[in-house]
C-alpha cells in the first residue's frame, strides 16, 4: 500500500502542532488530526485509522489512558505514543497498559516519525493478513473435516 494510502490520526491538544503534523506528513500519509481524546475517539468511529500517534500531555486524558479506553473498540491500529517529557514510567505504562507500538519525543524529527509511520503499518498489515490467512486456513479445515466424515460413511 502506498504512503498516501495509510490512515494516520494524530491527537495533540497543542493547535501548533497539530497543524505542523499535518503540514508535515498530509503527502505522504492521508491524515486525521485531533485536539483531544474525545475528538479522536470520534474520528475512529467515523474512519478505519491504521496508525495513532497521541500526545501523553493532554489536559482530560493522557495518551496511554486515550489507548487503554480504544483498546477493546479499536485494537487494530498501531499506537504511538509521542511526547516532550522523558519518564520512564509513561514508557513502561505505555508498553504494558496501551500497548504502545512505539515511543517518540517530542521535537520530533519528520523522517524519523515518517519511518515510525510506516514501519507501524507494515506490522498492522502483517497482521491483518495473517487474520486473513487464518480464517482461510480455518474455513479449509472445515471442508477437508466434512469431507473425511463424507467418506467415512459411504
Amino acid at each position: 500500500m502506498e504512503g498516501n494510502q495509510i490512515n494516520v490520526l494524530y491527537i495533540d491538544d497543542e493547535s501548533n502542532n497539530v497543524i505542523s503534523f499535518k503540514a508535515a506528513f498530509r503527502r505522504a500519509f492521508n491524515v486525521f488530526t485531533a485536539e483531544s481524546a474525545e475528538e479522536g475517539r470520534k474520528i475512529l468511529e467515523q474512519e478505519t485509522i491504521h496508525v495513532i500517534l497521541s500526545d501523553q500531555r493532554m489536559p482530560k486524558e493522557t495518551g496511554i489512558e486515550f489507548f487503554q479506553s480504544i483498546l477493546s473498540s479499536h485494537p487494530d491500529p498501531m499506537r504511538i505514543l509521542i511526547t516532550g517529557y522523558t519518564d520512564i514510567n509513561a514508557v513502561i505504562d505505555a508498553i504494558n497498559v496501551g500497548q504502545v507500538y512505539k515511543y517518540l519525543t517530542k521535537p520530533w524529527i519528520e523522517q524519523e516519525v515518517k519511518t515510525a509511520i510506516l514501519n507501524s503499518f507494515e506490522v498492522y498489515d502483517l497482521r491483518r493478513q495473517n487474520k486473513e490467512l487464518t480464517q482461510k486456513l480455518m474455513e479449509a479445515n472445515e471442508k477437508l473435516e466434512f469431507l473425511a466424515r463424507q467418506n467415512l460413511l459411504s
